[in-house]
């Protein structure tokens, strides 16, 4: 097998004329390029507004048919489009929503941001990259760019969607243009949006990459160009797989600490005053998201492929996908030790659902491991959270109960596994029995009542 480090882009002279790629040039540069956004989800809808706000006209293409109703309607279902955002957008006809996939041939660039999760087997389900690479191919014509966004393992672009778009009298670099840009959406983050962080590009020959760091140039201020698919293919991959080594870590670090008696919070805070050689990581109730718990067993399971074995990554995983049981094992522990009581005979209500704070989103989300555990041990729990009014929990369907005096003081233990800002830790801490405190939410508060990881 060919190692992906070898690969090149094609050489410029086996290109043949530059007609195309001239007037699909001039389109972007002029702002006539009609792009678009197969998939209106977390990354694609923002995506999709970022290009309308600039006047391109943009279209996004949907399997699921409310999500263009709704656009339509003006009315936004993710958290970082605010309605006023998409009425932006749509502001003069810019932007539009569909189902039929036929139009994807009336576009000039053509943005895959559709989701890649994991079988339960833990290797990559690309089903949705097929699926958009098929309708795409259905009515592909001479002149488009095609860029995937969706985070993938390396070699997926050259591999899986090359050769679907390669005809015979259809030549890559010539009649169309193929290009990889990893997503760097941080849902709720309310400092980085598209506009000012860097996108990484990679291109399948040179005026692909030329194009494709164009298009990108006209929403994001810096376009960091690469020399292939995969470099940029890996460099996503590295991003979550560093922060997963290193939340799996910490992680380690404070089980460690749980049983030599010490704070891994204090340890953390102690560690960080040093200036040069040290970034500070945080223990939690486990990982979720659309990306760290994801993007490292794309990797894994591209290096067994290789017949490399990837050890830091199955390790860390390991040790992350541990924390919901080792949260439950210590409210357990807490329980006993200060009341006296089982598990089984306590109510726990638990503090925040969604997989980080103040956003809705639900996927991976450490939380429903840590409820479906403490429920496998029979303890009684209810949960409150501000944007998730209700869930389905091995079998148990659970609403938010509202967060007063009587929800706090009435459950044996206080389980803070998202920290809300909109969340009253006042009350938490005036009423509460016992806190287990997983985010350090709590870290300026020296009650004996409080606990953390």
């Amino acid at each position: 097998m060919t190692p992906l480090g070898v690969l090149r882009p094609v050489s410029e002279e086996s290109l043949g004329s530059p007609e195309r790629f001239a007037a699909l040039k001039r389109k972007i540069q002029e702002g006539t390029a009609t792009v678009g956004v197969v998939g209106l989800g977390y990354v694609g809808l923002p995506l999709a507004c970022a290009f309308a706000e600039k006047g391109y006209p943009t279209t996004g293409f949907e399997v699921d048919a409310e999500k263009p109703r709704r656009i339509a309607a003006g009315s936004s279902y993710i958290g970082d489009i605010s309605d006023e955002d998409l009425g932006r957008a749509k502001a003069g006809g810019r932007l539009k929503a569909t189902t039929d996939f036929s139009l994807l041939k009336e576009q000039d660039a053509i943005i895959i941001c559709v989701p890649t999760p994991l079988r339960k087997s833990k290797d990559p389900d690309i089903s949705y990259i097929l699926a958009a690479t098929h309708e795409i191919e259905k009515t592909l014509r001479p002149g488009q760019l095609i860029i995937l966004e969706s985070t993938t393992y390396p070699g997926t672009t050259r591999e899986i969607l090359l050769p679907a778009f390669t005809r015979k009298d259809f030549q890559l670099g010539r009649d169309f243009f193929l290009a990889f840009s990893p997503e760097r959406v941080d849902p709720g983050n309310k400092e980085y949006k598209i506009h000012n962080t860097p996108k990484v590009v990679g291109g399948a020959t040179p005026r692909c990459l030329e194009l494709s760091a164009l298009l990108y140039g006209k929403v994001a201020r810096h376009v960091f160009p690469v020399t292939s698919l995969e470099v940029a293919e890996m460099a996503k991959l590295l991003e979550n797989t560093f922060r997963a080594v290193n939340i799996g870590m910490v992680n380690e670090m404070a089980m460690m600490c749980g049983r030599l008696g010490i704070s891994i919070s204090e340890v953390v805070e102690a560690a960080k005053t040093k200036p040069f050689g040290y970034m500070p990581f945080y223990p939690g109730p486990g990982i979720g998201g659309h990306c760290i718990p994801l993007d490292p067993h794309y990797l894994a399971w591209k290096m067994r492929t290789l017949d490399f074995e990837p050890r830091f990554i199955e390790l860390a995983g390991a040790i992350n996908s541990r924390m919901p049981e080792y949260v439950v094992e210590r409210a357990e522990d807490i329980l006993n030790l200060e009341q006296g009581k089982a598990l089984s005979r306590s109510q726990v209500l638990v503090l925040g659902v969604s997989y980080k704070k103040d956003i809705s989103d639900m996927r991976e989300s450490p939380a429903i491991e840590v409820i479906e555990h403490l429920l496998l041990k029979k303890a009684r729990v209810s949960y409150h959270d501000p944007y998730v009014a209700e869930l389905e929990v091995a079998g148990s369907q659970l609403r938010s109960v509202a967060l007063d005096e009587r929800a706090v003081s009435s459950s044996d233990l206080v389980l803070i596994v998202t920290d809300h800002s909109a969340v009253d830790y006042g009350l938490v801490v005036q009423r509460a029995q016992l806190v287990l405190d997983t985010r350090n939410v709590l870290k300026d508060r020296a009650e004996h009542k409080i606990f953390r990881l």
